[in-house]
């Protein structure tokens, strides 16, 4: 029972059998999680998301059946919690002993800690969330649910379907749309998330653009904290946040997970070329580490300016991804900050089919090999320094981004999908006639 930093136990505890996902929020006690998870199941472990204050601050094992939660569920969260408490804690000038953490503690309501927020909905800059979809309309309805219910004040939804083969998306956005105001439909026909998010990003009227996809849960604070970077900080021109997995009960879901590795850890950071450049060598072509498409937004005028998203990548293309990584690239390459938000949260659906697992294994490698071609095809001065850094980031992704568990077959996959991904790339280039957006604005990465 131990604490989940940036998914290292993580991926130990999802090669086991089902894990129950829920969260807690730590000033109303452990004592309410039964609440949530339902009567024990032997032998199931649950993954806890803790929050303080409505902010996430790292994720709990707890034995689902263990004899006496009252004892062992605070003991194992204390051991835990304890640095990550103690430092929420004395920030709002409060003291450890102040929480029980079976009892919670109501005493601790309205702290210091959640003053960024207020300022940051008082000011409430506009808006748009971006959602790009084909074909789901039961997953973009439940989706649609939790984005309605967040709290920031000024906020309107375009859902953009793309290529769609029927009218469900349409009849959907449009009954929500009467119902609520806020959301309207738009028609992509061109196939790829970089095209539908490019018409989105064509018609929005907020200055900022959210995206996220349409088989996430986005948490009731995700826009206010995703936005508040902008706020605080005029060098910030994206953001990115913390990615969760909402259940964990077949094995293709918990495979996806230990692959993926969403989750960016519960440490607020800054990312650029100067001040808040990190120590790692990989440092920005690794731009998975950066963020995800699924939770992440930017300055409206500057993307639009930096030419937005290339057309010729994204799920839905030869290329099968990468426009997000693109994005997150060119942004700290631009000289801009990046800001990730940890308590910017979304929760993400993984597969639950088995057959599911390859075919993404394999999307994940080309879409990342496309990202690279993309990269050099807008900005050729990067392909000296990226052929540099190749061997180690060969060696990461063959030791250092999977568990050691993790089957061979699927790695090997991988592998062939990143060697693949630049000749994807061409092929759906060629298949739009695209030729690279805009060059960008480019410092030495």
């Amino acid at each position: 029972m131990a604490v989940v930093p940036d998914g290292a136990e993580l991926s130990d505890l999802v090669r086991g059998g089902p894990v129950g996902v829920a969260e807690i929020e730590l000033t109303d006690g452990l004592a309410t999680l039964r609440d949530t998870v339902g009567p024990p199941r032997e032998g199931r472990v649950l993954l806890v998301l803790a929050r303080l204050h409505s902010h996430p601050i790292a994720c709990l094992t707890l034995a689902d059946d263990a004899e006496d939660p009252e004892i062992t569920w605070p003991r194992a969260a204390r051991t835990a919690l304890v640095g990550a408490l103690d430092r929420h804690l004395r920030a709002d000038g409060l003291k450890l002993g102040a929480l029980d953490l079976w009892a919670g503690g109501a005493e601790l309501v309205d702290p210091p800690c959640l003053d960024e927020r207020r300022r940051t909905l008082e000011s409430a800059p506009g808006v748009t969330v971006i959602i790009g979809t084909r074909d789901r309309s039961d997953r973009l309805d439940a989706c649609l649910k939790t984005v309605l219910a967040l709290d920031y004040p000024a906020f309107d939804v375009l859902v953009v379907d793309n290529a769609p083969t029927t009218s469900d998306t349409a009849e959907l956005v449009a009954a929500r749309g009467a119902a609520t105001g806020k959301i309207a439909y738009l028609r992509e026909d061109r196939r790829g998330l970089g095209a539908a998010h490019n018409c989105g990003l064509a018609a929005a009227s907020g200055t900022i653009v959210a995206f996220t996809d349409d088989d996430v849960a986005v948490d009731r604070y995700w826009l206010s904290e995703l936005v508040a970077p902008f706020v605080t900080n005029t060098r910030v021109a994206g953001a990115s946040g913390l990615i969760l997995p909402a259940a964990l009960e077949t094995p293709a879901q918990r495979l996806l997970e230990a692959h993926g590795r969403f989750g960016k850890g519960f440490e607020a950071r800054l990312f650029d070329l100067g001040p808040n450049r990190p120590d790692d060598a990989l440092f920005p072509f690794a731009a998975g580490r950066l963020g995800s498409g699924a939770n992440m937004a930017f300055d409206a005028a500057w993307l639009r300016d930096s030419g937005g998203f290339d057309a010729a990548l994204g799920v839905g293309t030869p290329a099968r991804g990468g426009d997000d990584l693109l994005a997150l690239f060119r942004l700290v390459t631009s000289g801009r900050t990046l800001a990730y938000c940890p308590s910017a949260l979304v929760w993400h659906y993984h597969h639950c089919d088995s057959a599911a697992v390859p075919r993404q294994v394999f999307g994940y490698g080309v879409g990342l090999g496309a990202y690279l071609a993309s990269a050099v095809a807008h900005e050729p001065r990067v392909l000296a320094k990226m052929a540099y850094r190749a061997p180690a980031g060969l060696a990461y992704l063959r030791t250092g981004i999977r568990p050691n568990w993790w089957p061979r077959s699927l790695m090997r996959l991988e592998l062939r999908g990143l060697l693949y991904g630049p000749l994807a790339y061409a092929v759906s280039r060629v298949a739009r006639r695209d030729k690279p957006t805009r060059r960008f604005a480019s410092s030495a990465p």
